[in-house]
C-alpha cells in the first residue's frame, strides 16, 4: 500500500476550497470547537432548593426564650440536609454554529493540515482479515505517528473490527469527519475517493 502526501496544488486540482491565510478562519475554528465541547455537556446537574426539600413545615422551636436564632425551618441552606442556595439547575449548554462558519473552519483546518504535510492519500484502505495486528502493520507502513485518523467514504466490517483495540487509531466516514478529529490526530490517511466528498463539503 503506497501513499502520497497531499499538497496544496493537488488539493486545489481536486476542487478543495482551502484557506491558506493564517489570519483568516481562526475564530471560526475556535467557535466550532467550543460548540462541539458544549454540545457534549449533559446539563443534568441539579440541586434542591429549600422549597423542594422533603420535611415538615412546622416551626423548629418557639420564637422567644430559647436564646437561639429565630429559625422557622431546618430546610434552609445553613442546615445539613437543607436546600442549596444558588446551586446548579438543569440547563441546555448546546450552541448553534451557522453552516457558513462550519465550512470556513473546515477550510482553515484542512489548509493547515495540508501545509503541515500530515495528510496521506492512498487508493484504498482495508484490512481483510479483521486483525488488529494487520491494521497496525498497514498503518505503520504509511506513517510512524501515534494518533492516526483513517478517512474513507465507508469501511467494511472487518476493517472496523480490526481498529477497535488499537489506541490512537480511528476510522471515520468522510461525511462525518469534523475539525476536532483533524486537529487531534497527528497523521491523516485519506482514500482518493474521499477527496470528492471533501470538495463538496468545502465548496
Amino acid at each position: 500500500m503506497s501513499a502520497e502526501t497531499l499538497t496544496i496544488e493537488e488539493a486545489k486540482a481536486a476542487n478543495l476550497t482551502l484557506i491558506e491565510d493564517g489570519e483568516k478562519g481562526g475564530q471560526a475554528v475556535h467557535d466550532l470547537i467550543v460548540a462541539y465541547q458544549a454540545n457534549r455537556r449533559s446539563g443534568s446537574a441539579n440541586t434542591k432548593t429549600r422549597g423542594e426539600i422533603r420535611g415538615s413545615g412546622k416551626k423548629m422551636y418557639r420564637q422567644k426564650g430559647t436564646g437561639n436564632a429565630r429559625h422557622r425551618t431546618n430546610k434552609v441552606p445553613i442546615y445539613v440536609g437543607g436546600g442549596v442556595a444558588h446551586g446548579p439547575r438543569p440547563r441546555d449548554y448546546s450552541k448553534h454554529v451557522p453552516k457558513k462558519i462550519r465550512k470556513l473552519a473546515l477550510q482553515r483546518v484542512l489548509g493547515d493540515c495540508i501545509a503541515e504535510g500530515s495528510i496521506q492519500v492512498v487508493d484504498s484502505f482495508e484490512v481483510s482479515d479483521g486483525k488488529t495486528k494487520s491494521f497496525q502493520a498497514a498503518i505503520r507502513a504509511l506513517t510512524d505517528a501515534v494518533k492516526v485518523l483513517v478517512v474513507a467514504p465507508k469501511f467494511d466490517e472487518k476493517t472496523l473490527l480490526a481498529h477497535r483495540n488499537l489506541p490512537g487509531a480511528m476510522c471515520l466516514p468522510v461525511s462525518e469527519v469534523s475539525i476536532e478529529e483533524l486537529i487531534y490526530h497527528d497523521a491523516i490517511i485519506l482514500t482518493a475517493d474521499s477527496l470528492e466528498v471533501l470538495a463538496q463539503r468545502t465548496s
